[in-house]
């Protein structure tokens, strides 16, 4: 009995990774899954250029914004009180952004949206690690979220082309409605709860309110300085005041006895060298999203379908890679090799997007530099990710996963904003000096790919200097858990592929 009994909750386990997977998908698809229906939903709604970008501003500042902030409360209250009130949010407000018919209702629904994704993606990684305490299993784990929280981003972009093209730009929010109810329900019946530290001892509201105001903040100044640029007085104004801000948080911190961040989470080790390393990496990856769309469009002629097309390669290498391909590598060479391994990979993506020129057609170059930009990525994050949160405590995993997450986001928010400024500076300084339109734009983007190679490669350099190294297949051989992982091992693959 007792051996049934361990097999339905490991079977339990790898289904509610499913359903949290699910909310991270949804999470991720509203990143870029607004950018090819933009001109649609101006056209609609008659924003001006300088309102539209608070259709994307405004989830981008509540999601980076209030990560921390719900990260702790899943420490506190518990994750799965967290992430079921973050899906239902999200998907409330998915139904408001889908039947917005004013500027104003529409904005002000993607800020709450923003704000559930946050409460929901900030507890995943800790549900994850809380679940699956065996090296191995955890690794799997987190293979199937990397596929959402890597692939998710391109998927966004030929999902939103496809029901933008086919339907209209209000159903790119409506197809979350089904999906967050499902994932609702399913999540109050599979995932398990934790014990909550308590908030006996005083919530740290100070801490709560700077820490989100701050984020907040300095996600705007990032945001903004596209349209105003980096020296203008509102970026400055805002960036100041968001450094103030979260200096006054830390020094706050400081002094509790019951802080919103324990500092000694950041002492973890591998928590914020890899968090380092990785936000750098999404600079490089975040640049086939943006500016890779922008190229594919502009250069290439692509319409939105055929654009999200062009990714689909990335996609699906991610998807085949974190099947179990990047466990079975980090098992063989260690974490830190398969980490330094998939930068190396995902820096010769970049080259061939560096290397093409403006009669250089899609396939084979651009098809390669797609595909091994997902291969790169998808080896690099599952390694990162395992080095971020093994040395968090458990009763900080939220926090810790928190971290993680405002890594990422801002990283992917300072990518947009710098490779965006980069490309529009350099295309307007070519104009100006005699180019064609499309010769100035291929420069533009051409920079910016450069800019991105760079950041890849730095983190290239830093990962072999700062991450510590594991000896292969210590992290995932503890003598302590050979024998369950031999138990499960072959049970473990057949949830993977159902996963797949």
């Amino acid at each position: 009995m007792s051996s049934l009994a361990e097999l339905i909750h490991h079977r339990r386990r790898w289904i509610a990774l499913i359903v949290v997977c699910f909310a991270m998908l949804m999470n991720t698809l509203d990143q870029t899954i607004v950018n090819v229906a933009l001109p649609t939903i101006q056209r609609d709604l008659h924003f001006t250029q300088a309102t539209l970008a608070w259709v994307i501003d405004a989830y981008l500042i509540t999601f980076a914004g209030a990560l921390l902030l719900a990260g702790r409360l899943g420490d506190l209250v518990g994750r799965k009180k967290v992430f079921l009130f973050g899906v239902g949010l999200f998907t409330l407000s998915s139904f408001a952004c889908g039947a917005a018919n004013s500027q104003a209702l529409l904005i002000i629904a993607r800020f709450a949206q923003g704000l559930g994704a946050a409460l929901s993606s900030s507890v995943i990684l800790a549900i994850i690690v809380a679940d699956f305490p065996i090296p191995t299993e955890r690794a799997k784990a987190m293979s199937s979220y990397i596929i959402v929280a890597v692939g998710g981003g391109s998927l966004g972009l030929l999902v939103g082309g496809s029901v933008t093209q086919a339907l209209s730009w209000h159903w790119i929010f409506f197809i979350n409605i089904p999906i967050g109810i499902v994932t609702f329900v399913l999540g109050v019946i599979l995932i398990d709860d934790n014990v909550g530290l308590g908030i006996r001892d005083g919530v740290d509201v100070g801490g709560a309110i700077l820490s989100t105001a701050g984020l907040m903040l300095a996600v705007y100044a990032i945001v903004g300085s596209t349209r105003n640029g980096w020296g203008s007085p509102l970026t400055w104004g805002t960036g100041l005041a968001a450094v103030v801000i979260l200096g006054a948080f830390v020094l706050l911190e400081r002094r509790l006895t019951h802080p919103m961040m324990p500092f000694q989470v950041l002492k973890a080790k591998g928590l914020l060298t890899s968090s380092l390393i990785r936000g750098l990496m999404v600079v490089g990856m975040y640049s086939t999203f943006f500016i890779g769309v922008l190229y594919f469009q502009h250069v290439l002629g692509f319409n939105p379908v055929k654009t999200g097309l062009g990714f689909l390669p990335q996609t699906l290498m991610v998807a085949v890679m974190s099947a179990g391909i990047t466990v079975r590598v980090i098992n063989r060479f260690g974490a830190k090799n398969t980490a330094v391994g998939g930068l190396v990979i995902l820096a010769v993506g970049l080259v061939l997007f560096v290397t093409a020129d403006i009669h250089t057609h899609y396939f084979p170059q651009i098809f390669f530099a797609v595909l091994l930009i997902g291969f790169g990525a998808a080896s690099a994050f599952t390694p990162l990710l395992t080095i971020a949160l093994t040395a968090v405590p458990a009763q900080d995993a939220g926090i810790g996963s928190g971290i993680v997450n405002v890594s990422q986001q801002v990283a992917g928010v300072l990518s947009v904003a710098i490779l965006g400024t980069v490309s529009a500076s350099h295309t307007t300084s070519l104009l100006a000096s005699g180019s064609s339109a499309i010769d100035a734009e291929f420069g533009g983007y051409h920079l910016a790919f450069m800019v991105a190679l760079a950041s890849v490669v730095l983190a290239f350099v830093l990962s072999i200097f700062l991450l510590h190294r594991t000896p292969p297949g210590e992290e995932h051989h503890g003598g302590d858990h050979r024998a369950e992982e031999r138990r499960f091992e072959a049970e473990a693959e057949t949830m993977i592929a159902e996963i797949m």
